[in-house]
């Protein structure tokens, strides 16, 4: 029992001692100016390619379908 309670404590205890630390928050970000992917437009991927047109047709229909109104008919 001694043993498993002496276990427990030391898991506890590196647990504890794990959370102190703190990683530097440059991995993305130098002194004025952003390191990571650049975004591109909404439309360039997935089912879209590129075709601006049908995104815009899309949203549309997703908006249409969120609005109350539209849904009931009113």
């Amino acid at each position: 029992m001694k043993r498993v309670l002496l276990v427990v404590a030391a898991w506890g205890c590196a647990a504890l001692v794990a959370g102190c630390g703190e990683l530097p928050q440059t991995t993305f970000y130098k002194q004025g100016e952003y390191r990571g992917k650049s975004d591109g437009v909404p439309w360039e991927g997935g089912d879209f390619k590129g075709d601006k047109v049908a995104w815009e047709k899309a949203i549309k229909a997703r908006n249409n379908g969120q609005n109350e109104y539209v849904r009931l008919g009113n």
